[in-house]
């Protein structure tokens, strides 16, 4: 599975980052993600909405899929260790 995450990021689409197993996260370090920022409407179970290699890529993902980047933060993944 660590292998097509990492060919394919979009498989972490819709998972809680601090549910990524080691291997998916190393296999993912550096990439940028989306998280909708918390608030007491918003689920406090926060997933990734956007993945990509820069900030810019990251924001055409949320737009692609017709969300407001204005709802989200933005992180790199660190390695897991």
């Amino acid at each position: 599975m660590t292998a097509n995450i990492a060919k394919e990021p979009g498989r972490a689409l819709g998972r809680n980052p601090d549910r990524l197993t080691p291997a998916e996260r190393l296999a993912l370090a550096g990439k940028y993600i989306a998280l909708e920022i918390y608030s007491p409407e918003a689920l406090p179970l926060r997933l990734i909405e956007a993945i990509g290699d820069s900030l810019a890529e990251c924001l055409r993902n949320l737009q692609a899929r017709g969300l407001d980047p204005r709802r989200f933060e933005f992180t790199r993944l660190a390695k897991p260790y």
